[in-house]
């Protein structure tokens, strides 16, 4: 059986997830496609992923993207959460993952419903999205509370969990939308505040052509092949939240091709993707917690030292701000309170690595500006460099 060895790996992330200094995009749209899908849930990190990854980063490509352009859309997708992809992919996601996710958020409102005892229902709720929709066609542009304000139904609440210990009284104006924001009537616009804000306006979009499931989970994992491979089935099944039998369906209709790893496990990559991937220069980077790179894998032993895990992820699993030397994570950073970039290596790099940096903290430097990032999911080591 073919091998390809970790170190073929780290070289493969180097070029294909474009953080070597000469495999930088030129275009947003470039950077999503190239790791297939951006993390979304925190706001800053889209950015900061983005920018790492283009030759002349700034936020105002990323946001003419999102809201001028929409030549990236946030979905809510994969693993149940929101990630950013390009228009290109965004069919094959929604068909892929985004459904079914939507109607697995319906069902759980409307039990919520159901349990209040109000009388709320499946028509309740319909006809309060298309209320909702009416009001925010006519606004082209809203906040909640704004959509709220023109549309009482969603200044309803309901009690949630009645009886429980967890029972708690909610409104529904951001399930609601929500929701519709998952069937994809609508979609996430310019946010109130600057680029590290999560409170979004929203505004009426069309809905993605219709694909099957299969048809998209195919394309999806030939994505991933390409940008991750080799990776192995448990890999693919963990980076989408399919089961496993969508996975093993999914690598066999686009006919990837078994491969043995160092670790002695299979992985697999996608049809004729055999060939050694060119060595790339001495690169270094900085990258954002929940950033793919470092996301991409159930099993990250060829780029993280087990060692390192205490203290770069949080309990949940979510990964922090990260240094990377040659393809390997091999420290943290963070920014204080003054701006100040400050970093931690906890692998021996040699001298090589210090200059390289030290020069991506300047061009990250460079282009926040006097912005201060915090990410969402606090970890170990951001906590202790900015205490």
């Amino acid at each position: 059986m073919h091998r390809i060895d970790d170190e073929q790996r780290r070289v493969r992330l180097g070029r294909r997830h474009l953080l070597a200094p000469s495999t930088r995009a030129s275009s947003v749209p470039s950077v999503a496609d190239a790791v297939v899908a951006l993390h979304s849930t925190d706001a800053a990190t889209l950015y900061l992923s983005v920018c790492a990854r283009l030759a002349e980063p700034g936020v105002g490509p990323v946001e003419r993207a999102l809201y001028e352009d929409v030549s990236l859309v946030r979905l809510l997708s994969l693993r149940n959460t929101l990630f950013t992809v390009s228009s290109e992919v965004a069919p094959s996601v929604d068909a892929a993952n985004a459904r079914a996710v939507a109607a697995k958020e319906r069902r759980t409102f409307l039990k919520h419903l159901k349990e209040d005892g109000k009388g709320l229902d499946e028509r309740w709720l319909a006809e309060t999205e298309r209320q909702a929709f009416a009001a925010l066609a006519e606004q082209v542009q809203a906040t909640g509370s704004q959509l709220s304000a023109a549309v009482p139904a969603l200044r309803t609440k309901i009690t949630v969990f009645p009886g429980t210990r967890q029972e708690t009284v909610q409104g529904v104006a951001s399930r609601v939308i929500r929701l519709m924001a998952a069937d994809g009537l609508i979609r996430r616009d310019r946010p109130r505040g600057s680029w590290t804000s999560s409170q979004f306006r929203w505004t009426v979009t069309e809905p993605w052509p219709t694909s099957t499931t299969a048809e998209a989970q195919a394309e999806v994992a030939r994505r991933w092949l390409l940008s991750y491979g080799p990776g192995t089935e448990a890999d693919l099944k963990w980076w989408t939240g399919w089961g496993l039998r969508d996975t093993r369906t999914a690598l066999a209709a686009v006919g990837a091709e078994e491969v043995l790893l160092d670790d002695g496990a299979s992985g697999w990559v996608a049809p004729g993707d055999l060939a050694p991937e060119p060595a790339v220069e001495p690169w270094a980077a900085l990258l954002p917690a929940l950033d793919p790179s470092a996301m991409g894998w159930a099993d990250r032993g060829f780029h993280l030292p087990a060692g390192h895990r205490a203290t770069l992820f949080d309990r949940a699993g979510n990964i922090g701000p990260t240094v990377w030397w040659n393809g390997r994570i091999v420290g943290g950073w963070a920014q204080r309170a003054d701006g100040e970039l400050v970093w931690r290596l906890l692998s021996d790099v040699g001298q090589d690595a210090s200059p390289l940096i030290e020069a991506e903290a300047a061009r990250l430097r460079a282009w926040v500006g006097d912005t201060r990032v915090t990410p969402r999911f606090r970890t170990p080591l951001e906590r202790e460099l900015t205490a």
